[in-house]
């Protein structure tokens, strides 16, 4: 049943999907989507507003109007179960969470995970957020201010036995795949990121296949674009998970 309350409203017009606001609201009832955050649903928001402050760009703002009641039974149960949605506008495509904007270990994309990893054979995962492709990160997510990006080619995580430890640790990823995915986006994207995250360097890694070399030469000239002049490495691996080159010249 709709009733007249407060709920939160939010301008996509001035939401950079950096995901403050997701963490902000104790109720879940904000989630991100195809780069700008959502109200998941109206009986999730009990209209307080706690997620004001949190944003930077003014995005947010508590309005009255007609929507259905709150539910405190509907929010208990959304946070013991954040899959099953009452009301989504809409599904995501893949079905699963692949947005929600997760920050693991002290909370800084500069920082490896370590305390309370998933390990394997005694070895933490140095994974310190999520999401980790190219394509669902927004330029504003928070875990890339101030980061020391590693941007990997999909085939290099695979490929190199010690991609955590020796290129992950320490260091905020975004994987991709230049074959496969469009090269204009992701220059777009990566310029965004460059304007808006005061990054600290960047690591190329690519395959030694020829596809694979689109993946430096977009990052090196979306860096150009963005008029930011920050360290710039690339590391070539192998099929058979060897480094091959460091800071190949790109042409």
């Amino acid at each position: 049943m709709k009733v007249k309350r407060k709920i939160i409203e939010i301008d996509e017009e001035k939401c950079t999907g950096c995901g403050l606001c997701t963490t902000a609201c104790a109720e879940g009832a904000i989630g991100l989507k195809g780069g700008k955050a959502y109200l998941i649903s109206e009986v999730y928001c009990d209209g307080l507003g706690a997620c004001l402050g949190e944003c930077p760009e003014g995005a947010l703002r508590v309005m009255e109007r007609e929507s259905q009641e709150f539910s405190p039974e509907a929010v208990e149960e959304h946070l013991r179960h954040p899959g099953k949605v009452v009301e989504q506008p809409e599904p995501m495509a893949c079905g699963c969470p692949s947005q929600q904007i997760q920050m693991f270990g002290q909370g800084k994309g500069n920082v490896p995970h370590k305390a309370g990893g998933a390990s394997v054979g005694g070895v933490a995962s140095a994974l310190s957020h999520w999401p980790v492709q190219i394509r669902l990160v927004p330029a504003g997510a928070p875990f890339l201010r101030g980061a020391d990006l590693l941007v990997a080619a999909d085939c290099t995580a695979v490929a190199y036995p010690e991609f955590h430890s020796r290129l992950l640790a320490g260091k905020t990823v975004l994987l991709g795949c230049p074959k496969f995915d469009n090269v204009d986006e992701y220059v777009a994207k990566f310029v965004d990121i460059f304007k808006q995250g005061s990054i600290r360097s960047v690591t190329v890694v690519d395959m030694e296949v020829p596809c694979c070399s689109k993946l430096p030469a977009l990052v090196r000239h979306a860096l150009d674009l963005s008029g930011k002049d920050v360290p710039f490495h690339e590391l070539v691996i192998s099929v058979r998970g060897e480094i091959l080159d460091r800071d190949r010249k790109i042409a």
